[in-house]
């Protein structure tokens, strides 16, 4: 079915309860009132979390200025009203904030427990995020909903069957870059990675995706930030990348405070991309197509700012719970993970393709956007990429490389 023709079959349905609604005796309208069944939605954050701490150089840029993306699960509320009255059902968020990190599972525990919430949306650093999912491992009566870590040790060896990834991991991304550096013909790239376990991660997932599209990898090398004359093959940008062939470079500097300056500046005149110049992501605020300038502009009146690939993902958890009762016809979490996980179930994504989650991870599929600052240059997969089952998963690591089969043991 089309994103169109879904769309038109929900609104029919909505429009045609409104009208019966509309018809009832006004007695019988206040009885439907007082059943309306209550549906919660739990957003936790830490206090203090330096995600979302303003990020200075020493000369007082400010390289980084991440907002909690609670403004997405809003904007997906706001936007579900309307249809939860339809099908009896009111659709709430609950925001709470722990107080530290050291008893997150417990804290987290007792915010379940006091706001009955069925759906809870983690926004944690990762170190209290896996405390949760250790202590909610095998829970059955709440889904979680990743909505900030694209690590794929989540999706893979720490996966649990009440965990949902809205957030692309870390394996789509490489491999959304290196479909498009292999349908430009650049198949030789240089990787430069940043001496940390997370932009070591990255790099490595890109040469993971880089053998599993035929690219070459012409040399992988570290590099840091400063003037040290002593350390200059590292930390100056015309020596660090000469010496070797290549037809593009892949870097991986999450702060970003080397990496910006590396466009423009190597050595040999190539195309920069992984965490600056052409980068990979769920959502940006100029894709201008499918639907998505509405979207974005419903966000930024609600929000005041642009929509990140966080509060996009915010967003599309909720919208996909929505759904899932819509089409379940149920509120029970058992029938709301089956649904979210089968295979008729399409979400539309507003990227042109409709998503659903893999059954064997709960990863969300989706197409990738790569894009420049201020511009969206290509949507992955790209066209020439195929799969046997179904295209979005040319994206990430597949069913049979995936050591997490959480569709052997899913309700």
């Amino acid at each position: 079915m089309t994103n169109e023709g879904a769309l038109l079959r929900r609104l029919l349905a909505v429009w045609l309860a409104m009208l019966l609604a509309a018809m009832l005796p006004g007695q019988d309208r206040a009885l439907a009132a007082a059943e309306v069944k209550p549906f919660t939605f739990l957003y936790v954050s830490l206090a203090g979390d330096g995600e979302y701490a303003q990020s200075k150089n020493y000369t007082g840029l400010v390289l980084r200025d991440r907002m909690p993306p609670v403004d997405g699960a809003i904007a997906a509320i706001r936007e579900s009203r309307v249809i939860g009255r339809s099908i009896g059902m009111k659709f709430a968020l609950e925001q709470v904030e722990l107080a530290t990190a050291d008893d997150a599972a417990d804290q987290v525990a007792r915010h379940i427990a006091g706001t009955a919430a069925k759906v809870v949306l983690l926004d944690l650093p990762l170190s209290p995020f896996r405390a949760v999912m250790e202590r909610f491992s095998k829970s059955d009566g709440v889904i979680f909903f990743n909505i900030r870590h694209r690590d794929d040790a989540l999706r893979q060896t720490e996966c649990a069957p009440g965990l949902f990834h809205a957030l692309p991991s870390n394996r789509m991304l490489t491999d959304a870059l290196a479909q498009y550096f292999k349908g430009r013909g650049w198949t030789r790239i240089l990787v430069l990675a940043r001496q940390t376990d997370g932009d070591q991660d990255f790099a490595d997932g890109f040469a993971a995706s880089a053998k599993k599209f035929g690219l070459t990898i012409a040399d992988r090398r570290a590099f840091e930030l400063g003037n040290d004359p002593r350390k200059r093959d590292r930390n100056n940008i015309a020596l660090l990348t000469g010496g070797a062939r290549y037809d593009a470079v892949f870097l991986a500097d999450g702060e970003g405070e080397f990496g910006r300056y590396v466009p423009y500046a190597t050595f040999r005149p190539r195309p920069v991309a992984g965490t600056d110049g052409l980068i990979a992501s769920a959502w940006h605020w100029t894709w201008e197509r499918y639907g998505a300038p509405q979207l974005n502009q419903r966000f930024d009146r609600r929000a005041s700012r642009r929509m990140s690939p966080q509060d996009w993902a915010s967003w599309v958890a909720v919208r996909g719970v929505v759904e899932a009762v819509i089409r379940g016809a149920s509120a029970d979490v058992a029938t709301i993970k089956k649904t979210l996980t089968g295979d008729e179930f399409a979400l539309d994504l507003y990227k042109g393709v409709p998503g659903g989650f893999r059954p064997w991870n709960h990863q969300l599929r989706q197409p990738i956007l790569l894009h420049t600052y201020n511009a969206v240059i290509a949507r992955a997969p790209i066209d020439g990429f195929l799969h046997k089952d179904n295209i979005l998963d040319s994206l990430g690591i597949d069913r049979a490389e995936s050591p997490c089969r959480l569709d052997r043991t899913a309700p």
